[in-house]
Parts: C-alpha cells; structure tokens; sequence
C-alpha cells in the first residue's frame, strides 16, 4: 500500500474520487443521519458468517455477493468507517484482506470525525453492480486452534483484547490483557498518539520483535487490535479468528476465576 493503513479525514477527502469508501453502519443511519459523499452501505451484520462456517468469514460466496451489490472491485482501494471507534470497519478491512483485498484503510477517528469538519449526504449513491473476484491474500494472518495452543509453550505474546472482567473470569494461559478500547482517544475517537500507543503496547511486552497472537471472543474486537498492529509497522501478527468461542468448543485450557 502506498499510504498509511490508518488514514485521516484530511486525506480521504483529498483523495475521495480516488477510493472506494465504504459505510458499515446500519441502514438506517446511512440512509437517515448521512453518510460521507459516494460512500456506499455494507452493514456489518451483512458480512459475518450466521452459519458456523470455519474462521467465522461470511463464505466466498455471499462475500462476492455483497461486493458486487455494493459496486466494489477486488482491485479498489478500499476505505471502511463505523460509528464505533473503527472496530466495526476494521472487520470489515480484514475479511476484505482474506478475500484478496491488498489497498484497504481504515478512517481514523470514524464516522464523526468526518462529520465535523466535511459535508455529509442523505442522498443515495449510484452504484453500478461490479464483477467480484475472490482471491488467495499475497499473505493470510489466520491462525488456528492447534497453531494457537502450539504456541502457549513458545515466546510468542497472547493478547487477549477483551475487557479486563471477561480476561478475569478466563483466559488462554498466558496470555496479556489488552481492551482494544485502550488504543482509542475517547474525545477524539481515533487512536491516540504514536508515542502512547508505542508505550502502552511496551508495557505489555507487545513489541515489534515478538509474535504476537491476537484473539477475543468472536474476532471483532481482534480486527481493531490487528489493524492498530499493522499500523505501527508490526510485522508478526495472528490472527486467532476462531478465539474464545472455538477455544471453548474444542477445550482449550483456560486461567481465570470462573475456570474450574
């Protein structure tokens, strides 16, 4: 990628013919609050499997679905927002990642902070249907259950991004507690600084030179986690997407309070 994974409103609305903008907000408030200019809609619930399939993506299927409904090429350069903090967007980023995608970003600060300096739009976008292509990621950072238990015994950092009351009832052995909320700024809803995050991160041991296997408990929250990583120019980064809800169902050991 040419630019930075995280982007600002600044550059998006200086290269916003330049990119596919995507809205992963519900419906209703991409149709009735408003959305950036050309965005087009893809809710999150749209793109999570309900299935039970393998790693929890939606199925190359119903993915190619979508993007073609939504008017988006496998080549696009993709930029995703919410109104969370970026956690739904970044879900968004890295199941586009697994299908193919190789330009994707992430506006920081969501979608308020587009709407405080940058005109909004009720107005439907036209959207001309496209021809999707599904194909294998250049690099895939998906782990599994056998890989992750695997790597209890080795130097690699588990980091559990949940919120310290679910990391205290149970957790993988281990593992580092880290609420991916703790990478926001709550007044300006983006990231905080490069330098805080750098040093909150240290103060886990989750530096740039150790693996690091990511999970929570259905791979939301994970995807924020993964995406902040790859920002900061982590190279090592798992991606668990089974987590917590796989871990239990095939027994995987656990520490905590609640764990008998």
């Amino acid at each position: 990628m040419n630019e930075d994974i995280v982007v600002t409103p600044e550059w998006l609305a200086a290269n916003r013919d330049e990119v596919r903008v995507v809205d992963v907000r519900d419906a209703w408030e991409f149709d009735g609050i408003g959305h950036v200019p050309g965005a087009v809609n893809v809710p999150f619930d749209r793109f999570r499997s309900e299935a039970g399939d393998e790693g929890m993506l939606p199925g190359a299927a119903h993915w190619t679905e979508l993007m073609e409904a939504a008017g988006i090429d496998a080549d696009d350069r993709l930029v995703a927002y919410d109104d969370e903090h970026g956690v739904f967007a970044a879900r968004f980023l890295v199941t586009a990642l697994l299908y193919g995608h190789r330009d994707w970003h992430l506006l920081d600060g969501d979608f308020s902070a587009w709407n405080r300096e940058y005109e909004t739009t009720t107005e439907a976008t036209e959207v001309a249907p496209s021809s999707y292509e599904v194909r294998e990621p250049e690099s895939s950072p998906l782990v599994d259950f056998e890989t992750v238990r695997a790597a209890l015994d080795t130097e690699a950092v588990i980091v559990d991004t949940r919120e310290e009351w679910e990391y205290e009832e149970g957790h993988l052995p281990g593992a580092v507690q880290l609420d991916w909320r703790e990478l926001v700024d709550e007044e300006s809803r983006g990231l905080k600084s490069r330098g805080e995050l750098e040093s909150l991160l240290a103060d886990r041991g989750i530096t740039s030179d150790r693996r690091i296997v990511l999970y929570c408990n259905t791979a939301r929250r994970i995807s924020h986690t993964y995406v902040v990583l790859r920002h900061l120019g982590y190279e090592r980064v798992d991606f668990y997407e089974g987590s917590l809800t796989e871990w239990n169902e095939r027994g995987g050991p656990l520490e905590g309070s609640e764990v008998e």
